[in-house]
């Protein structure tokens, strides 16, 4: 009888040769010392998983974490897993067919391999290097870049654990261990070896004064991650599983190899999958959206003639159906500002009127046009009935008109909205049109045509303006969220110039979604269309005030974006692209009082995947609901000073701190009475 170590070698020799009867292709064992793929896979996941936990904009719960470094995870491995296999085929291509023997040919494999995985880590460093990182790059480049930095990583990742197995191997014939060290698993151990080295490597970043947003409990974390790649590898079982059945039975009717129908089978089987999804999609788009277009009343059954101005879309007089606003029309058009106190008010609602914040008259009653999806059948029938409802409601004759892109749903900041009418002692006329009555996230499809919708409106209004006799309004641009990417995109490739050439006297976006290509333009490399000093990105006031006296009496265009509202980071862009925000100058992370604080986490960096989960995860975050403040993709609290300076709406000190106090109060009050609306 022979020793164990001659038992294995017979058993190796024996999977690793195909019988005579055996077809061509069939034997799939990976001979002794070479690296199968999954277990190479492995490594690399293990080596990205702690990186999951660093810090980012958001701190994150253990569900959050979990599903983060599932997902970053589960990616690695299975990329990573995809290009150990096209490294072994390219090795199994080397070595070809020899007369060596078993053991021989064994022996070359191995050597093939290793001399693969080694010449593929300088070369994918050479592509990286050769293509550094730049701002707005093309995605051909940063997806080329992050191929080579993955054969690069991949090749290194099988490169050490052969090594490592290899000296492994030799300590347990030293110990005469018999085999027990061999048959330990490597790769997660060496994987997190292998992440502790690289991260001890970096260099540290000061916290500038301000603390990191901390990491959630591990062992929560890692449950729900060992969830999420539990129930991502059962799903591509299933998935392997039936496409192998399917493409058998098809094999069994129709000629032709099995292994050719397994890759239909996988085919119709994603086909089907598509569909499934597809039809879900719609399904729930149509829950969203008739969420939204309930008219259930919010105060009473007689709300639009009782509670309505005659100056309000949807109010007595009005040329728009109060049934066709939407369920944000409706709400947009109650909350307006009165401009002297009611005889009779709503119970529980105090008096907020004009008069009463602002301690004087005010000149004139707010007008608020507002045209939901269902008020015209298409985009021209609605712009036509903006532009007769503005008539009809006196706008043209207001000192201020505001044009409003809302947000997806169709919202629109009351606070930003209120804060105008009271600063303008109500001589101000808001104008909106809704182009989508989904989620901003799910809206961003309708982004081409609500820039069509508003370029229309703008320029019907600009004219009418200019046709006017006698005095003209001011006109300027407020937009929020996606309601931001829609309104800038109207001056696409115009820069600033655009909006000089239309008349628009003033502009302010509030958190304006990363993926708005004219914010990339007029922020990023110098463009003739674009005059810098008329552009100012802040996080908060004091930001502003900053800028100095000249430099703040010419800006004229404000972008206010929180350095931590994960909506103002988050890009497709991030999984093959290092951010400019992430990049060696970004500011340093520090509170600021009464708003958002400023900067970026010291221990955030980019990194390939994970970043992008991260962020994805930042960007749901920052919309959670919460109290009335300045933080992440919640600005209500920062709008009254802004209001006023970018629109060129003066008033004293008190005067700011009574609007204040009464848009905290109006929003307790709104929430209160829309909680059921």
């Amino acid at each position: 009888m022979g020793s164990p170590a001659g038992q294995h070698g017979r058993v190796t020799r024996s999977r690793a040769v195909p019988s005579r009867r055996t077809p061509p292709g069939a034997a799939l064992a990976v001979p002794a010392g070479i690296q199968p793929a999954p277990t190479v896979g492995l490594l690399v996941a293990a080596a990205m998983a702690p990186g999951t936990f660093s810090s980012s904009l958001s701190s994150r719960t253990a569900v959050d974490q979990g599903i983060v470094t599932g997902l970053a995870t589960g990616l690695h491995h299975l990329l990573s897993v995809s290009t150990q296999d096209v490294l072994e085929a390219v090795a199994s291509a080397l070595v070809g067919g020899t007369g060596d023997g078993v053991a021989g040919s064994a022996a070359r494999r191995r050597m093939a391999q290793l001399a693969v995985d080694g010449a593929v880590v300088p070369v994918g460093l050479l592509v990286v290097r050769g293509l550094p990182p730049r701002s707005g790059e093309p995605l051909f480049r940063g997806a080329t870049r992050q191929l080579a930095w993955r054969f690069a990583a991949t090749g290194l990742a099988g490169a050490v654990l052969h090594g490592t197995e290899a000296a492994v191997r030799r300590l347990d014939a030293r110990l005469g261990a018999g085999g027990r060290l061999t048959a330990l698993p490597l790769a997660v151990p060496v994987g997190l070896g292998l992440s502790f080295l690289v991260d001890r490597g970096r260099p540290r970043r000061g916290d500038g004064g301000g603390t990191d947003t901390g990491s959630p409990p591990m062992l929560r974390s890692l449950l729900v991650a060992t969830g999420v790649v539990g129930g991502l590898s059962a799903s591509a079982y299933a998935e392997h599983f039936l496409a192998d059945l399917l493409g058998r039975r098809i094999a069994a009717l129709v000629p032709g190899p099995p292994a050719v129908w397994r890759e239909v089978g996988h085919g119709i089987f994603l086909a089907g999958l598509g569909l499934g999804v597809s039809s879900l999609w719609q399904r729930a788009m149509q829950r969203v959206e008739a969420g939204t277009t309930d008219d259930a009343p919010v105060i009473d059954a007689d709300e639009a003639t009782t509670w309505v101005p005659s100056s309000v879309s949807g109010g007595p007089g009005s040329l728009v159906p109060w049934t066709t606003l939407g369920r944000e029309g409706r709400r947009h058009a109650l909350a307006s500002v009165r401009p002297a106190p009611l005889p009779v008010r709503p119970p529980g609602v105090p008096d907020l009127s004009i008069e009463t914040v602002m301690g004087e008259p005010a000149h004139a009653d707010p007008v608020q046009v507002y045209v939901g999806l269902a008020s015209g059948a298409s985009a021209r029938e609605r712009v036509e009935l903006a532009l007769a409802e503005m008539e009809n409601s006196g706008a043209f004759d207001r000192s201020l008109i505001v044009l409003v892109s809302p947000t997806g749903t169709g919202y629109v900041n009351y606070v930003a909205v209120a804060a105008a009418q009271y600063l303008a002692l109500g001589d101000v006329a808001t104008v909106t049109l809704q182009y989508s009555r989904r989620p901003s996230p799910l809206s961003l499809r309708m982004v081409k045509g609500a820039r069509q919708q508003n370029r229309l409106l703008w320029l019907r209004v600009l004219e009418r303006i200019r046709d006017r006799p006698g005095r003209r309004p001011r006109v300027v641009l407020l937009g929020e969220s996606l309601g931001a990417h829609t309104s800038q995109d109207v001056f696409l490739h115009w820069g600033t110039l655009g909006l000089e050439a239309l008349g628009i006297d003033r502009a302010l976006w509030i958190g304006t979604p990363y993926g708005s290509k004219w914010k990339s333009q007029v922020t990023g490399a110098d463009r003739l269309d674009v005059d810098r000093e008329t552009i100012a990105v802040v996080n908060d006031f004091q930001q502003l005030e900053q800028l100095g006296a000249p430099r703040r009496d010419r800006v004229r265009y404000v972008l206010l974006s929180h350095d931590n509202d994960g909506v103002t980071k988050f890009g497709l862009d991030l999984l093959w692209t290092p951010p400019d925000w992430l990049g060696p100058d970004r500011p340093p992370l520090e509170p600021v009082d009464g708003a958002s604080p400023r900067g970026i986490p010291p221990g955030m960096r980019w990194r390939p995947i994970t970043t992008f989960f991260q962020a994805l995860v930042d960007m749901k975050n920052a919309q959670v609901p919460g109290p009335y403040r300045a933080w992440a993709h919640d600005y209500r609290a920062d709008l009254p000073r802004f209001v006023s300076e970018v629109f060129a709406l003066p008033a004293s000190e008190e005067q700011l701190g009574r609007i204040d106090a009464a848009l905290r109060l109006r929003e307790s009050v709104r929430e209160r009475l829309f909680a059921g609306g």
